[in-house]
Formats: structure tokens, C-alpha cells, sequence
């Protein structure tokens, strides 16, 4: 290919993936659901106007990384600390049940898989997209309701930030635990050392980032340093301690995340990600999805992958809540507002697909469930909400 075809790929790339991303946004779906099928259209599967390349590989791995890192910033550390323990064990719930169910449907569909076993790796790995929760379309539906302070609100937003880092801690193991030369204890170990080193690292960085902002307020020199951040613990993640780049990127955005240009640094990481890196991420997401190969079979796993996925998601959460003496009515509207799947669940596919633990025949499931969970989640609540009306008046 020549040299200056990247750039007719990265135009057709933006052009689609911002036409259909608007057309979703004006259809009420998230905008990822319009650029991945954007990536699907003009992929080799449909239309072949672009062919996935090692540059775009690289441009979306750089794009997942920023998402991650964006995530982090995103992350409220004080409404995680008021809502505690009750949150986490909501979110352990919403994790360890999604997890169990899609490996055990994986399971029943291909088959049973001993211990240890690539197979079995692929089954925990199936259940481990399941675990990531995409709170975006819950929080607007909440807002637009006026219910996102409240105390279901609160706990929603709390609880898929903790199941967020669970899963990717998760897929972190699942990754170790697949390679052949490592042994699970050296895994285990290794994971234990990235975090207490992050932990240390972190704070002494957090402690200068927040004096140079005190110093310098809003100015480039942060964002800058951020991105420098950013890439320099994804990379000491993979490079030193074997654990997936993103989540040295997510940790590095919770490092920054309370510091007072925190936000400042999120606009800067946006423009980046919404203009260029975003749009090829997850338009890389649909010219990897591979729709020759589906067939009756694999379209029947992909339904009965969104009804677990939804359905395990609803009974963890919910059944957690009403332990943790919430009422029925509100553990319900909580295991509910869980199940949207979005970002990190493509990106978890992604990090799967690279290190050959998943077939790209599967992205149609994870694509389907985004879709429906995104559509569904909001009606669902609003229906719950509803009926509250009468019991207040």
C-alpha cells in the first residue's frame, strides 16, 4: 500500500464514522453503535473501501489507550469513597455473575473445557466481556428523570466505576493466566506488584501534578504532561509487570483524576479521541468484525450472549442490593441501570482479539449487545420510575 493511502483511509474513516455516529445520536443510540457500523460498512466484509492495516491497528491501539486514560480522569473518587462499601459490593455481584454465566454459555454452545486448557480460557474470556458496565445512557436517562442524585443514582454511577476496574483487573489475569510461559502465580504476583507500585508512583505524582497546576492553572503544560503520563504507565504496565497497557492508562487518568484541572485535561484528551483516534477505534471494531463466517450457530450464540449478558447482570446487581437493604423496587432499577455494555466492553473484545483469545465472528455479539442494552436500559427505567408516581402522590 502506498505511503499516502493512509490518509484516504483515515478520511473515509472520519466522514463515515461521524455520519453514521450523528444518525445514531438522532436514532436515541450511543454514537459508538453508528461508528462501528460505520466500520463494518466500508470494511472488507461490505463495501471494501478501507482494509484494516497495521497503521490503523496502531492508530486504534492509541485510541484505546486515550479511552482508557479518559475514563480514568472521568473517575469521582469522593462520591467512590461515600458510596463505599455498598458499591463494591454491588459491583463484585455485577462482575462474578456476568462472568460465571458467559463462560458457562460458552460452555453449553462448544462445549465443556478442562481447567487450564486454551478453551477454557476462551469460555472465561467470553464471560469476561460481560462484566464491563457503560453507565453513559443510564446517567442521561437518570438526569432527564432528575433521579441521577439520588440514592439508586448514586449507587449506579458508584458501583460500574468499581466494576469497571474489577473487569479490567479480570481481563488482566485472563490474559496472564493464557500465555503459555507464564504460571498463575507469577501472574498473580506481578498483578499485586503493578498496583502497589502504581499506588506509590501515583500518589507522588499526583502530589507534583497538583503543585505545577496550583503554580501554572490551566495551561497546556498539564495536558501535556498528562498524555506523557498516559503512555508512560501503559507502557511500564506491559513492559515491566506483563499487565494490559489500558490498565496503565486508566490508572494513570485515576492518578489525575482529582486534581483541579482534572476536567481541563479530559477536554484536551476529547478533542484528541473525538476527532481522530475515537473514530478509528471503534470504526476498527467493524472492519475487524468478520460477517462471512456467520452462520445459524453463531447468530444463535449471539442472542443467547445478549439475554445472559443482560439478564446476569440484573440478578448480581440486584440480587446485591436488596441485601445490602435496598428495596425491591430500587435493587431492580439498580441491576437494570448495570446492564448497559458500550466502551469498555469493546475494548476488552479488542484486547482479546489481539492476543488470539477471541474470533472476530464474535464482535457481532458484543456489537448486538451494545445495541440492545443501549436502546432497552433506558425504556426499562423509565417504566420502573414510572411506576414509583402513584406510591409518592
Amino acid at each position: 500500500m502506498e505511503t499516502y493511502g493512509i490518509f484516504k483511509d483515515l478520511a473515509i474513516i472520519i466522514i463515515f464514522a461521524k455520519f453514521f455516529g450523528i444518525l445514531a445520536r438522532k436514532c436515541k443510540a450511543p454514537q459508538v453503535v453508528g461508528e462501528i457500523v460505520a466500520g463494518l460498512l466500508i470494511g472488507p466484509s461490505l463495501l471494501g473501501l478501507v482494509q484494516q492495516t497495521e497503521f490503523l491497528t496502531r492508530m486504534a491501539e492509541i485510541g484505546v489507550v486515550l479511552l482508557m486514560f479518559s475514563a480514568g480522569l472521568g473517575t469521582d473518587l469522593k462520591d467512590l469513597l461515600k458510596t463505599g462499601p455498598v458499591a463494591f459490593l454491588i459491583a463484585c455481584a455485577g462482575v462474578f455473575v456476568p462472568l460465571a454465566g458467559g463462560t458457562l454459555l460458552y460452555m453449553a454452545f462448544y462445549g465443556p473445557a478442562a481447567l487450564g486448557t486454551a478453551k477454557f480460557y476462551e469460555a472465561v474470556f467470553i464471560g469476561t466481556i460481560m462484566t464491563a458496565t457503560s453507565v453513559s445512557i443510564t446517567v442521561e436517562s437518570l438526569k432527564e428523570m432528575g433521579k441521577l442524585k439520588g440514592k439508586v443514582g448514586t449507587t449506579i454511577m458508584s458501583a460500574a466505576i468499581i466494576d469497571d476496574v474489577i473487569g479490567i483487573i479480570v481481563l488482566t489475569f485472563v490474559i496472564g493466566f493464557r500465555d503459555p510461559s507464564s504460571k498463575p502465580g507469577r501472574v498473580v504476583i506481578s498483578t499485586i506488584l503493578f498496583f502497589a507500585a502504581a499506588l506509590v508512583v501515583g500518589y507522588i505524582l499526583y502530589r507534583i501534578f497538583s503543585k505545577v497546576d496550583n503554580r501554572y492553572p490551566h495551561t497546556r503544560r498539564i495536558p501535556i504532561a498528562g498524555l506523557a503520563l498516559c503512555f508512560s504507565f501503559a507502557y511500564a504496565a506491559e513492559r515491566f509487570f506483563g499487565i494490559a497497557d489500558i490498565t496503565g492508562a486508566y490508572v494513570a487518568g485515576i492518578v489525575l483524576c482529582s486534581i483541579r484541572d482534572s476536567k481541563y485535561i479530559a477536554e484536551k484528551m476529547d478533542i484528541n479521541s473525538y476527532m481522530l483516534f475515537g473514530p478509528v477505534f471503534f470504526a476498527s471494531i467493524g472492519l475487524k468484525t468478520s460477517i462471512d463466517n456467520v452462520n445459524g450457530g453463531v447468530l444463535l450464540f449471539s442472542l443467547a450472549f445478549v439475554l445472559v449478558a443482560l439478564v446476569t447482570k440484573i440478578i448480581g446487581c440486584g440480587l446485591m442490593s436488596r441485601l445490602c437493604r435496598f428495596s425491591w423496587a430500587d435493587s431492580l432499577k439498580v441491576g437494570v441501570g448495570m446492564m448497559t455494555r458500550g466502551e469498555v466492553a469493546l475494548i476488552v473484545s479488542q484486547k482479546g482479539l489481539s492476543v488470539g483469545l477471541v474470533e472476530p465472528v464474535y464482535f457481532t455479539a458484543v456489537i448486538l449487545l451494545i445495541i440492545v442494552s443501549s436502546i432497552s436500559t433506558p425504556i426499562i427505567l423509565k417504566l420502573l420510575y414510572a411506576k414509583d408516581r402513584p406510591a409518592a402522590a
